[in-house]
């Protein structure tokens, strides 16, 4: 990643403007989670022990733009900032005039960027105010460095100096070690329920990985443009001809693609039992299949057993509810035993990791689903670009 990063930055008694993710869930004024907060603190650290001041810019939530609501308000994240860093951290309630300045040593937390009109349309007016706060930009929120916006992207421009921070450097460099040096093979295991949404993520991995695996509501369509009955599961028909590509240009490219032997079905996730472990060719007209079975288990842990590199993108199963949490948990301990370097993005795949006890044994945990399945899919994310070219 080309990039300015802290080290090459020189802070003392300068003022530095950081785009962190502080997007924590907060229920009745309390986090109920504070991964987010807990993972930027070696950033806050390492800009204060250089002897700089901070103003902290982030989101939280989906609130309306231009309107204030309490429910959104960074204000007790800025309490729990304070209790993680053991450092006083001021908080700026909503000011539209961002009349605010900080003083070496000092760290400031704006409220809700999200609250401005002009943000999410990158507004070039608003983004100079938030460079104009400071001397320095540093953009560590790889989580929402897919969207041009303000303070994402504009700021880095408006900026007189930008740098990344080290969780953006550290997602970058996974995604590079996946994507352009891997060790090989590399496998990919791409799950959800809707192909559309992970279409062209699938194209792309194609023409780099060496197999691919495709678990959850995904696979189903597969197995239907594989000419395979699948019952009353969730699919997309209008896109079996487009399965039907996929599956021919992996076998044109080589790419191992495997289809799931066997699954765990119910008539509904509302009435989960009685479950049962069926082959893939005697799924009932009327069952849905929301998991892998043991055979497929194996059949894949077999073939993830010979992987160098291993990406893996959404549950293969309806992970939330049991028993429909047994294949990811069993792909996900075969993989944590593994000797291959591992990368976990997505939201869901994370948090299944986490709950499962396997994170810890991961060689990297994304903190960026919606960012880290843009660069799966070769695109360019706006606030890397913008920090390449100011650097």
């Amino acid at each position: 990643m080309k990039t300015k990063t802290i080290a090459d930055l020189e802070l003392n008694k300068k003022i530095v403007v950081m785009r962190v993710d502080l997007n924590v869930p907060v229920k009745n004024g309390v986090i109920t989670g504070e991964k987010r907060i807990k993972a930027v603190l070696p950033t806050i650290r390492a800009v204060l022990d250089k002897g700089a001041g901070i103003i902290l810019l982030s989101h939280l939530g989906r609130p309306e733009e231009g309107v204030y609501e309490e429910k959104f308000s960074l204000r007790p994240v800025a309490v729990c900032l304070a209790e993680l860093l053991g450092h006083e951290v001021k908080f700026h309630g909503y000011d539209p005039d961002l009349n605010v300045k900080a003083q070496p040593g000092e760290i400031i937390l704006l409220e809700n960027v999200r609250f401005l009109k002009g943000e999410k349309k990158n507004s070039p007016e608003l983004a100079k105010k938030y460079a104009s706060l400071g001397d320095v930009f540093i953009m560590d929120a790889f989580g929402t460095a897919h969207r041009a916006q303000a303070t994402t992207e504009g700021v880095i421009q408006a900026a007189s100096e930008a740098a990344a921070g080290p969780l953006m450097i550290a997602e970058m460099d996974a995604a590079t070690r996946i994507l352009d040096a891997p060790q090989r093979p590399l496998y990919a295991i791409v799950g959800g329920s809707k192909v559309s949404t992970k279409l062209t993520v699938l194209e792309n991995l194609i023409e780099k990985v060496d197999g691919l695996i495709v678990g959850g509501g995904i696979a189903n369509t597969f197995l239907l443009a594989e000419g395979v009955n699948v019952g009353n599961s969730l699919t997309e028909p209008e896109l079996v001809p487009e399965a039907k590509k996929l599956l021919d240009l992996a076998k044109k490219k080589g790419v191992v693609m495997p289809m799931p032997k066997d699954a765990v079905t119910a008539k509904s996730l509302e009435e989960p039992k009685p479950a049962k472990t069926v082959a893939i060719s005697e799924v009932g007209a009327d069952d849905c299949i929301f998991d892998i079975g043991p055979e497929t288990v194996e059949y894949y842990s077999e073939l993830l057993a010979n992987a160098k590199t291993i990406v893996w993108n959404g549950p293969v199963g309806a992970f939330e509810t049991e028993p429909f949490d047994a294949g990811t948990k069993a792909l996900a301990e075969r993989i944590a035993g593994s000797d291959a370097y591992s990368v976990i993005c997505g939201g869901d795949t994370v948090t299944a990791v986490e709950n499962m006890g396997f994170a810890d044994k991961m060689s990297y945990l994304s903190t960026g689903g919606g960012a880290f399945l843009e660069v799966l899919e070769g695109k360019t994310l706006p606030a890397v670009a913008a920090l390449a070219a100011k650097a």
